[in-house]
């Protein structure tokens, strides 16, 4: 009985580690643990871990890993020491992260330095903050890759990861959005009383090294949905360095009553919800990875996730109001052509055909940096 562990500290990491928690727990030959923290713990953004504690797995663990005043070292160092804890009571024999967030660094670290397998989900990626950073170091810490696509490849075989230790198998989350069994849209508006079936998603997180800027920014993009006139439902900024600021300006949507803006919303209704949008806009991945698949228009604001796809249906904008409000005028209620750039939705298949590899499990944990040959 192999025991695999899937560290997830926000909303979003859990929608695309979802279909694999539920292959493994599936599976007689191994045992999935979740060790939940980050976000999830948070009431501030709706306490999500309620939403991993209904999908009914047999072993959840919750962990805080930070208070509100808390930098990302001091949330980086918080999850090192409740992880590393976690992993020497339950000696689990891989430890699976995702992305690009402190907790998926926190989960590298302790998994390297214990000698147990690290498997990293979607590294080889570029986004345009701090969160590459961290993404390419969790790569270099990581025995095993299981990227989205072939570019994705090539950046770490550029970084020096060996080819047999990179498994292309797309973006777990396409495996929920194409899985048939998302609810209606009726039934996701009636969730979150949703009064009108016809609007956009708007969702902006912080650009952590741009920070002095984000003000002006995010109250350019306020600006401009307000003078939209068009209805939009609004999700809560993941918990960087300047959400406050970002939240703070939402105030401005309190009373409007052609917006709604939560805090979280389930992943499986989310789908729903950006399934059947008009537009989405922001800085958020969901505009860039999810949004053309279903082919729905994203306008993709500042640097956050530039030059990331490249779907025809994301228009890159600068953020200024008359800009973003001419991009949601000109592309709301278009239809494109659905792009699977990151998969096809059969990530877990692939995921779990690697693991019931015997040959996966005999991989070194000492690393070996491939160079290039010199020329």
């Amino acid at each position: 009985m192999k025991k695999i562990v899937f560290l997830t500290g926000t909303r979003a990491d859990y929608g695309k580690l979802k279909s694999l928690i539920t292959m493994v727990e599936d599976e007689p030959d191994f045992q999935a643990h979740i060790f939940v923290t980050g976000m999830h713990m948070l009431h501030k953004y709706g306490f999500t871990v309620q939403e991993v504690e209904k999908s009914g797995y047999k072993n959840i663990y919750k962990y805080i890993n930070q208070h509100a005043a808390d930098t990302m070292d001091v949330i980086l160092a918080k999850t090192i020491s409740g992880l590393s804890d976690y992993v020497k009571e339950v000696q689990p024999d891989m430890i699976v992260v995702h992305g690009d967030r402190v907790e998926a660094m926190a989960g590298a670290i302790v998994g390297s330095l214990n000698n147990i397998l690290v498997s990293h989900i979607e590294g080889g990626e570029v986004s345009g903050t701090i969160d590459e950073l961290i993404r390419h170091a969790v790569s270099k810490m990581a025995h095993l890759h299981y990227v989205s696509n072939d570019s994705a490849k090539k950046r770490l075989l550029q970084l020096g990861e060996t080819e047999r230790s990179i498994n292309v198998i797309g973006s777990p989350d396409l495996d929920i959005m194409s899985s048939g069994s998302l609810p209606s849209l009726q039934e996701a508006l009636d969730r979150y009383e949703i009064p009108f079936d016809d609007f956009g998603v708007l969702m902006y997180h912080p650009v952590t090294t741009e920070l002095d800027t984000l003000a002006d920014n995010i109250k350019c993009v306020v600006d401009a949905v307000i003078a939209s006139n068009k209805n939009f439902v609004v999700i809560y900024p993941n918990n960087d360095h300047g959400t406050d600021v970002i939240i703070n300006e939402y105030k401005r949507f309190d009373g409007v009553d052609n917006i709604k803006i939560f805090p979280s919303v389930r992943f499986e209704c989310f789908l729903t919800l950006l399934k059947n949008a008009k537009i989405v806009i922001g800085n958020s991945s969901a505009g860039v990875r999810e949004a053309p698949f279903y082919g729905i228009p994203s306008l993709d604001i500042g640097t956050r996730q530039k030059n990331r796809a490249t779907a025809t249906s994301i228009k890159n904008v600068q953020g200024h109001t008359d800009t973003i409000l001419t991009g949601i005028e000109v592309e709301y209620g278009k239809v494109y052509d659905a792009f699977h750039e990151f998969g096809k939705g059969d990530s877990d298949k692939q995921f779990i055909a690697s693991i019931c590899s015997s040959k996966l499990w005999e991989t070194k944990k000492q690393k070996l940096f491939v160079d290039f040959e010199v020329i």
